[in-house]
Parts: C-alpha cells; structure tokens; sequence
C-alpha cells in the first residue's frame, strides 16, 4: 500500500494519541494549581472556562431539547460534574498514573459486562489484579485509602457519563457535550468560587485555568472527534486504553511521581484489560 494512502490514517493515529496526551498533560498542569486554589477550585476552572469554550463553539440554543430529553441531559451532567471533581479530589493525595488507572475500571466495567464472550472473564481477572497491585493493603507504598476511593468514584461516574451519554448523543449529537458540561459547570462553579475565594481570580490562576480547559476538554474533544471520523471505532477503543500508561508518564515528567513496582504492575496489567477489552468486546 503506498505512503499515500496510509497518511490519512497515520494521521488520525497521530490525532487520537495526542488528545489522550493533551487530556494528562491538562491533568497534571491542574495538580499544579491546587496548592494555590484546592481541587474545588482547580474543576471549577475547568469546568467553567471549558464550558465557555464549548458553548461557543457548539452552540447548543440552535437546537433547544425537549422537557424528556432533560432528563437524560441532567444525569448526564450531574455524572460529568461529580466525574470530574472526584478525580480531581482523588489527585491531592494519589499519583496521576495510579488515578487514571483507578478510574478507568468504570468505562471497563461497561465494556466486560456488556459482553457476552468468554474471553472477557480473563480481561476481568486482569482487571481485578491491577486493583490489588493499586489499592492500600498494607503493603510497603501503599496509596491513601481516601484517594483510592475517590478515584474509583469516578470510574463509577464515567460508567453513567458513558451509558447516558449515549443515550444524549443519540438525540442531539455533539451539542449534547455542551449542554452536559453547562449542567455539571453550574454544579461545580459555585462551590469551587466558594473555596477559593479571590484566589481564583488571579491573572496566574485564570491563565493556568484556561490552559486546563483547552488542554482537557477543547483539545482532545476536536483531535477525538477528528481521529474518530477516520479510524474504525475498535482501534479507536484500544488507544483510548492507554491513557494510564499517559497519566503514569504526565506525572513522572511533569510532577516528578515515580510510581512503585506494584503500582507499575498494577497499571499495566489495567491498560493491558482494556486493550483486551476494547479487542474483543462486541461493537455495542
């Protein structure tokens, strides 16, 4: 096959792996703020300035939902907000490659009990085995008990973020992305302004803020949608798995967070899960 021909898929490869850089890199740069404004804060400028951007460049009021389609849109928001303000609570006190590992049994519970294929036991068992090399169980290094929690409350609300976000999708597309995020905005913000206080404010924290937003939302949802126009919908899945193996690596480089042999082991054996999951789960 010539070079030629193969550019066009090269370059959505290229597209989908720099949106899950983009989202760790964003994530890292957020931890980075919480001395300054906690994580209350840190989401709410993400969630606030994101939305902003969204809601300017989707547009949503084009296409105004109706009094049923609310319903879905709220849960899906209310998941998004919480989504994203338990991972942030879960990064004060757990590196960025073991939060992201953490919250990634949420979509991978999906994916395993949404299938009906054998194989997917085994994608479980691995699953299973990243957690114990993950969670506090006395052993030497072990992460906060409290962090671990918040981290997998995520997952769970990335679980409903998804199954609701479909269900959203499904009637109103892209727009429905904006209008989750204005949901979930008006959740966070206030109790983030709250925190924070003046701080929030600053020209330093507004500009570090607004990086966070672009770099985790406005970034990987446009290089995302891009790759996924150009890519077929498994392989997309399977990139997508590795964005612990990105965290874990945001946070040596740009936190200085080395994770132990056991949290190593244990991310790893989550992203090879999901590789599985998203190789031979059914497309559903």
């Amino acid at each position: 096959m010539p070079f030629s021909s193969l550019r066009p898929t090269l370059g959505a490869l290229a597209m989908a792996l720099a949106a899950i850089a983009s989202i760790q890199a964003g994530a890292a740069i957020a931890k980075s703020l919480f001395p300054l404004i906690g994580a209350q804060g840190t989401v709410a400028l993400r969630l606030g300035l994101g939305t902003l951007l969204l809601l300017a460049w989707m547009r949503p009021w084009r296409q105004w939902p109706t009094r049923a389609a609310w319903r879905v849109l709220v849960v899906y928001g209310v998941a998004l907000g919480a989504m994203n303000s338990l991972f942030y609570l879960a990064l004060r006190s757990v590196p960025l490659g073991v939060a992201v590992a953490l919250e990634f049994t949420g979509p991978l519970a999906v994916a395993i009990l949404g299938s009906r294929r054998p194989i997917d036991g085994l994608w479980a068992l691995l699953a299973v085995a990243g957690l114990l090399g993950l969670l506090p169980l006395g052993q030497h290094g072990a992460i906060d008990l409290g962090g671990a929690l918040y981290a997998l409350g995520a997952g769970i609300c990335w679980a409903l973020y998804i199954l609701y976000g479909q269900r959203a999708g499904a009637a109103h597309g892209l727009r429905s992305v904006s209008m989750g995020s204005a949901i979930a905005a008006l959740l966070v913000v206030p109790a983030g302004v709250a925190h924070a206080g003046p701080a929030l404010f600053s020209p330093t924290v507004l500009a570090l803020g607004l990086a966070v937003a672009i770099l985790s939302t406005a970034l990987p949802y446009t290089l995302e949608m891009i790759a996924l126009s150009r890519l077929p919908a498994r392989l997309f899945g399977i990139l997508q798995s590795l964005g612990p193996a990105f965290g874990t690596l945001a946070g040596l480089a740009l936190l200085g967070e080395q994770p132990s042999l056991s949290q190593a082991l244990g991310i790893a054996a989550i992203v090879a899960a999901s590789i599985g999951a998203a190789s031979t789960t059914q497309s559903r």
